[in-house]
């Protein structure tokens, strides 16, 4: 999970002086501005304004309405004449931007952002080309480097791009599909170069050498070596090439090594090794016939080297996934080709998980917005599930079928389909819209399914017992559902009675500190701000509901409260951003042992019940200072060890100072407490969001699943890492 962190700034000057102009105080919202190069860190300057310094004059009324009466003058009528002709529509407003300059004036549109999301989308780019190749069949390694100037190349040993003249460009086919958008040989018909691909808009690679400031592509092919360089979208040499030795004569394969462009991107270009990591796994695992290697150079010979290679593909996959859970079978995996779609599933139940793993792939692209894939597979599981339990007499009532939700609880899916012609909504590709892929899934899941159910019974027998159980624990727990469901968050009769709400009804502005005990939430209560600052103390440390079923969830009395304080709504139900009362949700802990597990906890809670929420920007973490350095009047807060050592290394030698530590928020005044940590114009936010969905669940099963051994090893492996001085104890 990613986390970027929010410090407000001054009022722009241009909006200052527009508020002035109107003599009227308004307040807008957040923008995000580019940082320094050597900060990783978003900032977040609120639009907000003073009153105006002059009163406007009182009204004319007539007839008792009142009149706003206007004057004009030379100097006004001038200055609209002005305005009339600077505002004037003509041929010379219009701007034609030649080659890839429209990606340069607007790269979010094909990158998704400038932040670390749009970097890292560069190097996905380039991988799933030479993944392309992979699926054609023309290449079976692929080796990425991270290197220490922060470049990044990527290297395949399939055909090579083209490197003859373009019938139509009259250029290289290197430098045309480099600098010309929709220029590619994916496009599909008898002319395409590839049956199946990820890259349909023949815009990826031209898109990274334009927002790159510097490119490198070297091209074996045929005996040969080709090279040429680019700058920001243009090429700066001509295709150069050298006969190859005889050793190396028969190498063939494409290198692509990129600059990105600091003046474009936000943040600093830094590769993360882990986030690029978990890429390469997906892919390794849906092309098991592929090897890739990862390395990231290092000063000091501190290179990190990974090779991924897994043979048994997604049945590999899906063990991955439940490494630390229980599973109650062996993984079901079955390949299936239709008029030209080639589908592949694995999926497997445990014992001791009470939610569903799904994920899909389109042409080895992970689509985190589903499509007609994931639909069909949703809809042919949930009736082949009922199906086989009403012919196995498990379910003898014919009123009462198992809802997806109960099919699905304990579930581990993975889902691959290989498409001739995709339809992606975007050129993020986050979902696909092909109908006929649904048709085509729904019946090999449907097929395959129940032939190998039939064969095994003892593993339907599992299944059907963990749905069952599913069933009653949402019949059980179906008054406290109901409950949730009816009780209006409109309504402050129905709400926590320990909710401080805030004024404002407004869901955009409005946030919510979630705080621990009634020591930190008297003080935040005072400290805050009650226009648009709520307050929710917990008590104790709530359901870890990693481990419980539904019935539980919702018997828990913090649960329920949180569950209505936030508008959340009931599990398993389509979420709906509208209904949440506040739009930023606010983590605030103690900065110890507990407060770090009842932090833990709370993102156990909101990633199993509405991962939703970390994919709008709705959970935050508080940061509080950990240390209150007075020297004579003068007070700093440091939020860690480094900034108090950086803080006491400014002093004089002979200086005399006193350092607080803050053991709880319950210890600060309130108002010490405003300036510190709840301020927008102070405080710092750690914005969190799931990066990669697969990675993050492994992750919350392993530490608050029901295996101890498994967090026991983590333990013992990590415990040369640990500071002793750091313990709380």
């Amino acid at each position: 999970m990613g986390a970027a962190l929010l410090r407000p700034s001054p009022t722009p000057p241009r909006l200052r002086h527009l508020l002035r102009r109107l003599l009227s105080t308004a307040a807008g919202p957040s923008r995000l501005l580019p940082l320094p190069a050597a900060s990783a860190r978003l900032l977040v300057r609120p639009r907000v304004a003073a009153a105006a310094a002059v009163a406007p004059p009182p009204p004319l009324r007539r007839n008792g309405v009142a009149v706003r009466a206007f004057m004009a003058s030379t100097a006004a009528s001038e200055a609209m004449q002005e305005k009339r002709v600077a505002g004037e529509y003509t041929a010379a407003n219009v701007q034609v931007l030649e080659a890839l300059d429209g990606v340069r004036t607007r790269p979010g549109m094909y990158i998704g952002s400038t932040g670390s999301r749009g970097l890292h989308h560069l190097v996905y780019e380039i991988l799933d080309n030479a993944v392309d190749e992979a699926q054609a069949g023309y290449a079976n390694k692929i080796n990425v480097i991270l290197h220490d100037d922060n470049s990044v190349s990527v290297t395949d040993n399939g055909r090579g791009i083209p490197t003859d003249i373009h019938p139509q460009t009259k250029k290289s086919c290197v430098e045309t599909v480099l600098t010309l958008m929709h220029a590619g040989g994916k496009f599909g018909g008898s002319k395409s170069g590839y049956s199946v691909s990820g890259g349909l808009h023949g815009v990826g690679l031209s898109v990274v050498n334009a927002l790159s400031e510097a490119l490198e592509v070297t091209v074996w092919r045929d005996g040969k070596e080709y090279r040429q360089n680019y700058s920001r979208g243009k090429a700066i040499t001509t295709l150069t090439s050298r006969i190859l030795s005889d050793e190396s004569s028969s190498r063939q394969g494409t290198c692509i090594r990129f600059w990105p462009d600091k003046h474009i991107f936000t943040t600093t270009i830094d590769f993360d090794f882990n986030m690029i990591s978990g890429r390469i796994r997906e892919l390794a695992f849906l092309n098991p016939e592929l090897t890739i290697t990862l390395t990231k150079e290092g000063q000091d010979s501190q290179v990190q080297h990974n090779e991924y290679c897994y043979a048994g593909g997604l049945v590999e996959y899906v063990k991955w996934l439940n490494t630390d859970k229980k599973p109650l079978h062996d993984p079901i995996a079955f390949r299936r080709e239709m008029d030209g779609i080639t589908l592949d599933v694995s999926l497997q139940w445990c014992s001791d998980s009470y939610s569903d793993t799904v994920l899909g792939y389109a042409n080895s692209i992970r689509t985190i917005d589903g499509g007609t894939h994931i639909d069909g597979l949703k809809a042919s599981l949930t009736r082949t599930i009922n199906n086989l339990a009403k012919k196995s007499k498990a379910i003898k009532d014919k009123d009462i079928s198992l809802s997806g939700e109960h099919v699905r609880e304990g579930m581990t899916c993975i889902i691959s389909v290989k498409v001739p012609n995709p339809e992606f909504e975007g050129q993020t590709k986050t979902r696909l819209g092909n109908p006929e892929v649904r048709r085509i899934v729904e019946q090999s899941v449907q097929e395959n399914l129940t032939e190998y159910l039939e064969l095994h019974p003892d593993v339907l027998d599992l299944i059907l017992s963990k749905s069952l159980n599913a069933l009653k624990a949402a019949l059980a727990a179906k008054r406290a559902r109901e409950l949730v469901r009816t009780k209006s968050v409109l309504k402050s009769s129905s709400l926590p009675g320990k909710l401080a709400d805030c004024a404002s009804t407004n869901p955009e502005e409005s946030e919510i500190f979630i705080v621990e005990g009634d020591s930190a939430g008297g003080s935040a209560k005072q400290g805050r701000d009650r226009k648009f600052q709520a307050i929710l103390p917990l008590r104790g440390k709530i359901l870890n509901i990693e481990r419980k079923d539904e019935a539980a969830l919702y018997k828990s009395e913090e649960i329920q409260n949180l569950i209505v304080a936030l508008g959340l709504g009931v599990k398993g139900e389509d979420f709906n951003k509208e209904a949440l009362r506040y739009h930023k949700i606010v983590i605030l802990t103690d900065a110890d042992v507990d407060g770090a597990h009842i932090r833990t906890l709370l993102l156990t809670f909101f990633f199993r019940y509405q991962k939703a929420l970390f994919d709008e920007g709705c959970i935050y973490v508080g940061v509080p200072p950990l240390y209150k350095v007075e020297r004579g009047k003068q007070v700093h807060y440091c939020y860690d060890d480094a900034d108090l050592k950086e803080l006491v290394n400014t002093f004089p030698t002979n200086a005399s100072y006193h350092i607080q530590r803050f053991k709880g928020l319950g210890e600060m005044m309130p108002a010490q407490l405003w300036e510190t940590t709840m301020d927008p114009e102070r405080r710092l936010l750690k914005q969190l969001k799931v990066e990669d969905a697969a990675e993050a669940n492994v992750v919350f099963s392993s530490l608050m699943g029901t295996r101890v051994d498994v967090r026991k090893q983590l333990i013992q492996n990590a415990a040369s890492m640990v500071n002793l001085e750091h313990l709380d104890i």
